[in-house]
């Protein structure tokens, strides 16, 4: 330490000096100081007031500055000293540096830079607003061949990549380009993996996106697939896996997406329809979520139906019921839940037997997988009268449905089941159907369903209540009561906040409701009246004209 506290006495009169030579060899002994024993080399280097000295010594021209670079880049690896540099004011020349033409002073600065920002955000975005971002990506298409340089450079925008303010400035450079041409050149796994970690933070921008797909990204990662499928290694099954969920992740911007199904003939669009049969379950996952993703407008899902990918969902589905792979199940399902979505697909998907394999995973434990099985179906009857009602009247669905309203640990799988339920009376408009409901116990859920907070939810509830009314109200009666409906469209129609369709329909389903003497009693128990009268000056004609017409049955029947 005696040796440490000499040298750094006599850098501080060296650099005063500016004898290159004393500090050069003042750094020497700095280095192999914090090589021996880099904390207390550290603490040291900073009570004796170092760092405020080393602004200056970071020149372009004078021949120490890799040096100088590669000793705040060692200190900068200990936490305590990252503030003390920023103190000190190093951060500004370090970023003129890396203009420099030295490889060397590049590499040590980028180092330099890289730990004095480690792991903070707030710093990371401070070399963001300096501009260094395209600095960076300039050198990495000017020094491609230097792998210690390339290597900086990458691990600079993974940990920049990370931050949202940094995409737009991306966004603005060619790093799409860079990345694929420094992707096409590596062989060995490692590397591909430091490029794929920038690239994924990347991806996630729309516009970057777009930019990775026509910079040939694409055609990189099927050769990929296509390398690692039957491989075996650790490192083949890694890079087949990020590989292909990279794919995916290109597919969730909406032009990049469509400029890859190319009205459904694009070569990548085809290729990805081959991994849905493969025997491997990452590409079968792959193939069923680049589907969904396609499956995004109307015209492309349009087209998928017409050209036989319900068919191969199927099948794919098929093979997962009893080897139960969840990821695989909840993709397919997705990609059918979308398939469905326009409406001249509904009759074509139910007539392939969609609804029938569906059902197969009615047995499920799995929250995911009963969503999108619910959210599948839910879309499939749609309009279809027939569908909803042979799904309405099939008393094993209609009970599970049930069990899922009272699924409290899992919203989407509660507000789901809710809402099929709804769909299953409102689409078939059958007694039936309303029959097996009221059998099942799920005239409660339909109840509570319409007090939710989505309005969307609180009217399907209230028009598949009405319907259960008009065709059954005998039958429901009982559950009304003890689901407190009455005082519930009480409150819907005394609450200002409720939409125009809230309080027309609640009213409707009060008229209907008016048919029964226990629920009659409750009517006039609460004094509807006087909530419906005040509605007859409602802004909305469709409101007020009702308000009139319920006011006259309360009053004719009061």
């Amino acid at each position: 330490m005696d040796n440490l506290s000499d040298a750094l006495e006599k850098l501080k009169l060296a650099s005063k000096d500016s004898a290159t030579d004393s500090v050069d060899s003042c750094l020497d002994c700095l280095l192999k100081a914090l090589a021996n024993n880099h904390t207390e080399a550290s603490v040291k280097i900073q009570e004796m007031g170092v760092l405020t000295l080393l602004p200056t010594l970071l020149s372009p021209q004078s021949s120490c500055t890799p040096k100088v670079a590669n000793l705040i880049a060692e200190l900068a690896k200990n936490e305590f000293m990252r503030g003390p540099c920023v103190e000190a004011g190093l951060i500004p020349p370090l970023i003129q540096l890396l203009t420099s033409s030295d490889q060397e002073v590049l590499l040590q600065t980028g180092r330099a830079l890289g730990n004095i920002c480690y792991d903070s955000h707030s710093l990371q975005a401070q070399l963001i607003n300096m501009g260094v971002i395209p600095t960076l990506v300039k050198l990495l298409g000017i020094h491609s061949d230097n792998v210690a340089l390339t290597e900086m450079c990458l691990i600079a925008f993974g940990n920049l990549a990370e931050l949202d303010s940094s995409k737009e400035q991306f966004a603005s450079t060619n790093i799409a380009e860079e990345l694929v041409r420094l992707f096409q050149k590596q062989t060995e796994h490692e590397k591909k993996e430091m490029i794929f970690e920038v690239l994924a933070p990347l991806a996630e921008n729309d516009v970057i996106k777009l930019q990775l797909v026509e910079a040939g990204l694409v055609e990189c990662l099927l050769e990929v697939v296509a390398q690692t499928v039957d491989g075996e290694r650790e490192e083949d099954v890694a890079q087949l896996k990020t590989s292909s969920d990279l794919m995916v992740l290109l597919l969730l911007g909406d032009e990049s997406m469509q400029k890859l199904f190319e009205g459904g003939k694009g070569s990548v669009f085809q290729r990805v329809l081959s991994w849905i049969p493969s025997h491997n379950h990452q590409l079968q996952l792959a193939g069923a979520l680049a589907i969904a993703n396609f499956a995004r407008n109307d015209g492309n899902c349009i087209h998928m139906v017409d050209t036989g990918i319900v068919q191969k969902l199927l099948e794919l589905l098929d093979r997962h019921v009893d080897e139960g792979n969840v990821t695989v199940q909840h993709a397919a399902l997705s990609a059918l839940r979308n398939l469905a979505i326009p409406v001249v697909n509904k009759s074509k998907m139910l007539s392939a037997g969609v609804a029938d394999v569906v059902l197969k995973f009615l047995q499920s434990e799995m929250p995911p997988v009963q969503f999108k099985l619910l959210g599948t179906l839910r879309m499939l009857i749609d309009t279809q009268a027939e569908a909803a009602d042979q799904l309405g009247t099939n008393g094993k669905l209609v009970e599970r449905l049930v069990e899922w309203c009272e699924a409290k640990d899992h919203a989407g799988v509660m507000g789901e089941s809710n809402r099929l339920l709804s769909a299953l009376i409102r689409h078939s408009k059958s007694k039936e159907v309303v029959k097996t409901v009221i059998q099942g116990g799920g005239v409660k859920h339909l109840v509570t369903m319409a007090t939710s907070e989505h309005m969307i939810m609180q009217n399907e509830a209230l028009v598949a209540l009405g319907l259960i009314a008009a065709l059954d109200l005998v039958a429901a009666e009982k559950d009304f009561v003890v689901s407190s409906l009455v005082s519930v469209l009480h409150k819907l129609l005394s609450d200002e906040r409720s939409a125009p369709e809230i309080k027309y329909n609640s009213m409707i389903l009060i008229c209907a409701a008016m048919g029964s003497e226990p629920l009659h009693k409750e009517v006039q128990s609460l004094a509807f009246i006087d909530v419906v009268s005040r509605l007859r000056a409602h802004e909305n004609k469709t409101v007020s004209h009702q308000a009139s017409l319920t006011e006259q049955r309360l009053t004719a029947q009061s």
